[in-house]
């Protein structure tokens, strides 16, 4: 009698421990979908690491960093430090293509051209290289910038920080 106390003694207690590690079946889903959400949310439907900044570039077929490319501020301020109101271009290998990167625009805007030397064109779009970049849509200038890649430092000439 005493062992099949002691029997039922163990197995009681085993079933007890092994019921308070397992987790319900709705907390252990809960958990996986946070998982698949924040996989979703984190990364775009090319699998470009937009927390990290990463765009995908249709031009370059790649998940790229915008601030990489040519930045082209505002003709209204040319100055500007608010880089989210910048235009950014980036180019493809023998540069006969420009990607166009528009703040809040839901998709970029490929411009070509055929001759060195000659603007990209694309529709009523015109990027034209003349000791910088200028960006023309009809006949506004709506951006310029030099042609330095992502945002130059201003302020010094100094080596010394």
């Amino acid at each position: 009698m005493k062992k099949l106390l002691f029997i039922a003694a163990v197995l009681f207690l085993s079933q007890s421990c092994k019921m308070a590690d397992e987790k319900p079946e709705s907390e252990v889903l809960k958990q996986l979908e946070s998982k698949e959400t924040m996989k979703s949310v984190d990364k775009d439907e090319n699998g470009c690491l937009a927390s990290a900044g990463y765009i995908w570039s249709k031009l370059n077929k790649e998940c790229i960093k915008l601030f990489t490319g040519v930045q082209l501020n505002p003709i209204d301020k040319p100055q500007n430090d608010d880089e989210t109101k910048s235009a950014y271009i980036m180019f493809n290998a023998d540069a006969n293509q420009a990607e166009l990167f528009l703040p809040n625009a839901p998709q970029t805007i490929i411009l070509s051209r055929t001759v060195d030397g000659k603007p990209w064109i694309y529709q009523d779009w015109q990027l034209i290289s003349n000791k910088g970049f200028v960006l023309k849509q009809g006949d506004k200038t709506l951006y310029a910038g030099d042609d330095f890649i992502g945002k130059k430092v201003l302020g010094s000439d100094n080596e010394e920080n």
